[in-house]
């Protein structure tokens, strides 16, 4: 949704010391390791989405990126006039070739496109761990989830043992995971997270929210597919679980 859609929007300080303490965690939103990888939550949004919604009209970067309560949250103006004007959210001409509906990520260029009808797209930046780059194909949308928990891999655990008590435990009793880091701003999963997989099986591919602008465009240590968590949030409403997503590097861009 436009920011002209979203939730109650008010100016708010910066992150606090306690997310900004959590900064080394949160550059590691992906999980490389299947062993340790708690499968996502049940759904907790509506099964029923509207169809493709025709080109949107975007309010100014100093709207889009404001201060934004969610979900009971409250997440920082993002400093946009600091990031490259080209990873701000816009409405570009389409580059990918794919059916409206389709989700392209090029992680050549550091794009996620959402194909529109009339070769059209919504591009957003995104910043790129390594595990960003250990998948590629097709596959789909699977879950979606709003405000997620994040249960880091085990050798960050092993690296990090200040991260051993948000470690995965699997009630086998109830048949559900216990654990994880709770939802919030310094989460490193942010405000949203899309989880991909392939041919019914978890690719360990995910596109979510970050408190860290500042990656956007840029190739770190860790993580997969990160947005800032204002336009995590616009793309969860434009795209339906089971929305297909294709994972490439190098479209040609203008």
């Amino acid at each position: 949704m436009s920011a002209s859609r979203n939730t109650m929007i008010s100016r708010r300080s910066l992150l606090t010391a306690a997310s900004v303490s959590l900064a080394s965690a949160a550059l590691a939103g992906c999980t490389t390791t299947r062993s340790s990888t708690p499968p996502p939550p049940r759904r907790d949004y509506p099964v029923a989405w509207p169809t493709i919604t025709p080109t949107p009209t975007f309010d100014t970067p100093e709207l889009m990126y404001a201060s934004v309560e969610d979900g009971g949250h409250s997440i920082p103006a993002v400093p946009f006039s600091k990031i490259d004007p080209r990873y701000l959210r816009q409405v570009v001409s389409d580059p990918t070739g794919e059916a409206p509906g389709t989700v392209v990520v090029d992680t050549g260029n550091h794009f996620l496109y959402v194909v529109l009808p009339n070769r059209q797209a919504v591009r957003y930046g995104v910043g790129l761990g390594r595990a960003g780059f250990e998948w590629s194909g097709r596959a789909e949308v699977e879950w979606k989830q709003h405000w997620p928990r994040w249960f880091p891999p085990e050798e960050m655990i092993a690296r990090q043992r200040e991260l051993e008590k948000y470690r995965a435990i699997y009630d086998r009793a109830t048949n559900t995971w216990n654990g994880g880091m709770p939802a919030g701003i310094g989460n490193p999963l942010g405000a949203r997270a899309l989880y991909i997989y392939q041919d019914g099986k978890d690719t360990l591919y995910r596109l979510h929210g970050s408190p860290e602008w500042w990656s956007i465009g840029k190739s770190v240590s860790s993580g997969c597919v990160r947005l800032i968590n204002q336009d995590v949030i616009d793309l969860y409403e434009r795209v339906p679980e089971k929305s297909p997503i294709v994972v490439t590097s190098g479209l040609a861009t203008s």
